[in-house]
Formats: C-alpha cells, structure tokens, sequence
C-alpha cells in the first residue's frame, strides 16, 4: 500500500515566483546567456568597448571613470568565468603585456597620445575584451582570412610607401607578415588585424586618442591610425599564445565556443 506524498512548501517572493525558480531564471539569464551564448558575449564586449570609448570623449570625467567600471568589470567576470588556471593565465598575460605595451609605445615612444596625455584605466583590460572577440571570432573565419587579410592590405601598403604617406605602415606590414609565417595561431593574427584596424578608425575618429604623423626616433612617416597598426595587437596575442602554451589556448578557444556543442 503507497503512502500518499508529503505536500512540500515552497518559499514564495513578492512575484509568486518560488525561490527555486527565481533562482533559475537568474541562473538562466546570467550563466547561458553570458557564459554559454558566444553570440551574446560578442554583442556585451563589442558594446562595452563602443559606447565606453563614446562615454570617454563624450562625458567630461564620469565618461571615462564609467568606462572603467565597465570595461574592468567584464575583465574581471572572463577571469571569473574561465574553468582553470591556464584559461586565467592567458587572460592575465594579455592585461600584463598589454599595460607593459601602453606605458612604452605611448609614454615613451610616443607614437600615439590619449585625449588626457595619459594611459586610461580602461585600456589595458580593453585589449583582453578585443582578445577574447577575436578568439571567438577566429575559429568561425574561413581559411582563406589567413592570406586573404595582408594580400588585401598589399596595393595600400605600396602605395602608401611610394607616396611616402606611411612608410610605418610598410614596416608594420613586413612583422605582421612574420605573425602569419611563424606563428601559431595565424587565423587569430588574421582576424585580430582586421578587428583592431575597426577599433583604431573608430578610436581616433572620435578622438580617443591620436597617432603622430611622424613617428619620434626611427623618422617613419605615419597616418591617423596607421593601417597596419593591428599588428601591434597581433604581436600581443602572439606573445600570450607564447607565454600560455599550446594546449591552454586551445582550451581557452574551446571555451568561448562552448555553447556549440
């Protein structure tokens, strides 16, 4: 003979709602749409990045103070996301070169200068934002992107060493190229080329900050961004794909592309 079940209680809130099932909404809402949906990361980083470099030029102090809770927040919820030390140690090792970047290419070499004559906050952890667009967007690039991006690039490129518009460019041209010969991960170099000359346009168009059209030292002449200026951004991610050895970036690719499988 069955016992007839004990009815359970739920705790109710405000809405009705079981604390249970309150709890998996937000549970739904915060684990898969931001850990699981690579297509609303994407959206959450790209937005991040756009309407805080807006805020930056846009709203006198608390533009760019806003941006900087925005920006470190996210960085800080990808370390928090990531499911082990390695994935966390890519994201920390492309914070960690790219402030190294920042300090030495614009307040020492001096080849770009920020609306404050400063290095923002909000920058260096930019650059692991723009990091893990281009590593979830890299994997879905077709092969062709590899040779596709620097055959594109080439007539500019000449012309604009002949014209001696950008003979910087020339000189970014040829280490990019490098990047894609003896480097790893060469659809990511590829794709982060093309993701960061967008930032750049989009950065100095709105006066985020500004490259000088001769460049102090080496006498190069240069345009507002240089066109190769991604390669800088290659050479960042080549150096953490150098420093966090193979098997942990291909753990880091598998995680943003998670919610496919």
């Amino acid at each position: 003979m069955k016992l007839p079940r004990e009815s359970k209680s739920e705790d109710l809130d405000s809405r009705g709602l079981s604390k249970d099932t309150g709890y998996y909404i937000r549970k739904l809402i915060l684990h898969d749409l931001l850990t699981r949906n690579k297509n609303m990361k994407l959206i959450l980083m790209i937005s991040i990045l756009a309407i805080g470099l807006w805020f930056d030029q846009t709203v006198d102090f608390w533009g760019q103070f806003l941006t900087n809770i925005g920006v470190w927040s996210f960085f800080l919820f990808l370390v928090k996301q990531a499911t082990n030390q390695q994935q966390q140690a890519s994201l920390i090792a492309c914070l960690l070169y790219a402030t190294v970047g920042e300090v030495l290419l614009s307040l020492v070499w001096g080849l770009y200068e920020y609306r404050l004559h400063n290095v923002p906050l909000f920058v260096p952890p930019g650059h692991v934002l723009l990091f893990s667009i281009g590593l979830l967007t890299a994997k879905k690039m077709p092969n062709w992107i590899i040779w596709g991006v620097p055959l594109a690039m080439l007539p500019y490129v000449i012309w604009a060493y002949l014209t001696n518009l950008d003979t910087f460019g020339t000189l970014l041209f040829v280490i990019f190229l490098g990047c894609l010969i003896w480097g790893r991960e060469k659809k990511l170099y590829a794709t982060m080329f093309v993701l960061s000359l967008i930032l750049e346009i989009y950065g100095t168009a709105l006066g985020n900050w500004m490259w000088l059209k001769e460049v102090p030292w080496i006498f190069f002449t240069s345009t507002n961004p240089p066109f190769c200026a991604g390669t800088f951004y290659c050479l960042l991610d080549l150096l953490v794909v150098v420093t966090v050895n193979r098997e942990s970036m291909s753990n880091a690719l598998r995680l943003c592309s998670k919610s496919e499988t």
